[in-house]
């Protein structure tokens, strides 16, 4: 024999002044715990949505990321004419490219924040599918022209469509701002990689790496396999959608270890909100505890009760702080990438998974708080309870 569900809810109702403090710090840490994994999983999806599985990067042997790569224009060569390579009437679809950090002023505050430019080839576009120009147009090789990614035009001053631009010791021309599906690209600058190696002062002809258009996804391994064979190269080949992930993992994992520790904080103080919860409902209601046992419910059916009513208003907190955070979906902020010291703009992406992970974490609370109380009711004396009010 069971003791209905709706007793359990209208005994929450009953105590309604103690059940809305439970409820709002269980919402209350939920809350914080799904803001933090959705910034994970936002600064994550940002990089990874840079890459695309029919593309390979090469860069020199041993080197973790482009910023420490050196490729030179005879190994680029090589790189074109290897089998997997995809091509189109101009030619194979490959982009040497250099990479520097510029200081630009902050839109929101004025003060200077590091920003990737990207020196790439005229065929930039045709390898990576997912950029595109929306204003202006791209900028012509040999001249010193800026093309700037959607989320660059915003965070940064000075980047608008037709801005005159000085970094690096030379003058640069806006000309085009493009759309790279909100990846990382997003919030980078490209420009001619001759020009900028020439601005720079850095030797012409030399990359720091090169991405290549592959025939398919699986012409990686044939391809990877050519050119670490060949005794003209000394190169690592990775895909690009891998290598935008390992570019993610320091920086999300900090941003999870931190999230799941303001948690646990907080999920302590909530807990302690339950238990206070559930131990006034024990004492408030010693006489209905006894009565029940008294008639015939066992000791198993009341702590059953109880949890139901503790997980009840841990459900209820739960929810209440999704449901809080679900506006922060998209909500667009900045940090620094740790593996190349720029400024990365990415969104926050709360997905249905991390709603159910905050559901679960709960529940979990809930639980954490109820067994006590539970235990406790079901362990009172029937006569010594009947006796008490």
């Amino acid at each position: 024999m069971s003791i209905p569900i709706s007793y359990n809810v209208r005994s929450v109702l009953q105590r309604w002044t103690s059940t809305i403090v439970a409820v709002l710090g269980i919402a209350g840490t939920v809350g914080v715990f799904v803001a933090m994994l959705a910034m994970a999983n936002g600064f994550r999806a940002t990089l990874v949505a840079s890459g695309s599985p029919r593309n390979a990067i090469v860069r020199r042997a041993g080197a973790d990321s482009e910023m420490v790569s050196v490729v030179s224009l005879e190994q680029l060569r090589v790189i074109e004419g290897a089998a997997g390579v995809a091509r189109d009437a101009r030619g194979p679809l490959v982009s040497g490219e250099v990479v520097v950090i510029a200081a630009f002023p902050l839109a929101s505050t004025g003060t200077d924040a590091n920003v990737q430019v990207r020196g790439v080839s005229p065929r930039a576009m045709e390898v990576r599918e997912n950029v595109r120009v929306t204003a202006g147009r791209f900028f012509q090789p040999g001249l010193a022209e800026l093309v700037v990614g959607r989320n660059a035009v915003r965070t940064y001053a000075g980047l608008g469509l037709g801005s005159r631009v000085r970094f690096g010791g030379g003058d640069w021309t806006v000309v085009g701002v493009f759309d790279a599906g909100g990846s990382a690209f997003d919030s980078e600058v490209w420009c001619d990689a001759n020009v900028l190696s020439e601005v720079y002062k850095r030797p012409t002809n030399v990359f720091q790496s090169v991405t290549a258009r592959l025939d398919s996804a699986s012409a990686l391994t044939g391809f990877k396999d050519e050119l670490t064979a060949d005794p003209r190269l000394s190169v690592q080949v990775e895909r690009e959608t891998d290598y935008y992930e390992r570019q993610s993992r320091s920086l999300t994992r900090l941003i999870k270890v931190l999230g799941f520790l303001v948690a646990i904080v907080m999920g302590i103080g909530a807990v302690f909100g339950a238990l206070n919860t559930m131990y006034s409902a024990v004492a408030e209601r010693s006489r209905e505890i006894a009565t029940m046992r008294a008639v015939g419910f066992g000791a198993g059916t009341v702590v059953a009760s109880f949890l139901i009513e503790s997980l009840f208003i841990a459900l209820v907190g739960g929810a209440l702080g999704c449901l809080a955070v679900l506006p922060m979906n998209g909500f667009t902020t900045g940090t620094m990438n740790w593996q190349t010291f720029s400024h990365l703009a990415f969104a926050f992406r709360i997905t249905p998974g991390l709603l159910v992970q905050g559901i679960t974490f709960a529940l979990l609370m809930g639980l954490v708080g109820g067994v006590p109380p539970a235990i406790r009711a079901a362990r009172r004396p029937v006569a010594v309870a009947l006796r008490e009010l």
